[in-house]
């Protein structure tokens, strides 16, 4: 396990700045108790901030007929919808929503080629609301496998989250089970299967990306 590359600067400042605040008690003489108190919580404040950007090594076989979780958290949906932004067919689509206690990197789902990518500005409703699909902030990302099957996967920022990283563009060639990207703090993932695609998981189930298995495809 290790952290997040992208995060070092953020935790930097973050550290300096519970440093900072650690240091103005200190010199304000605040109470001996209420300072070493308020050290304690912004040590644990700081490691629970570091834990978050956690990336565990998850190595996995690839399997051409299988889509991985890209996401590590629950199924909170599972339905038939008609895909417009470019699939423009019918799907099945699995939504998994990311606590800020679950792994927030993203893994690629199935190995092939990038057709699609696009980052769409929006709101920041919370991630479980049923219209944070289409009007959060979100970015979207297809592969198509070499059985020219196309899969569509959707990162959505939620209402704390506010950055979402992805640097796929389109004819990058991924392999199932490398990184996506990442999402700061709790979030959604999509994922748009085939209509024909046997679902392997139910909903309020807990997945891991990289490990669950989410569909036969």
């Amino acid at each position: 396990m290790h952290i997040y590359k992208k995060a070092y600067p953020l935790l930097t400042v973050i550290g300096a700045l519970l440093l900072l605040v650690n240091i103005v008690f200190l010199l304000c003489r605040t109470n001996v108790i209420f300072y070493f108190i308020l050290a304690f919580c912004n040590i644990i404040l700081y490691f629970f901030i570091i834990a978050f950007f956690r990336v565990p090594e998850r190595v996995i076989i690839p399997v051409e007929k299988l889509a991985y979780s890209p996401a590590e958290g629950k199924v909170v949906d599972i339905e038939e919808v008609f895909e417009d932004e470019f699939l423009n067919a019918k799907c099945k689509k699995i939504s998994v929503f990311m606590s800020v206690f679950n792994v927030h990197q993203n893994r690629i789902p199935v190995s092939g080629r990038v057709v699609y990518s696009k980052h769409h500005p929006g709101k920041y409703l919370v991630a479980w609301h049923p219209k944070s699909s289409s009007k959060n902030e979100h970015t979207t990302v297809v592969i198509e496998t070499t059985k020219d099957i196309k899969l569509m996967v959707r990162q959505i920022a939620g209402f704390v989250a506010r950055r979402i990283i992805c640097k796929l563009k389109e004819d990058d060639i991924v392999k199932q089970g490398d990184e996506l990207g990442f999402i700061m703090f709790r979030s959604r993932v999509e994922v748009f299967l085939p209509h024909k695609s046997k679902i392997q998981v139910s909903l309020d189930k807990k997945v891991k990306g990289n490990r669950s298995v989410l569909a036969e495809i």
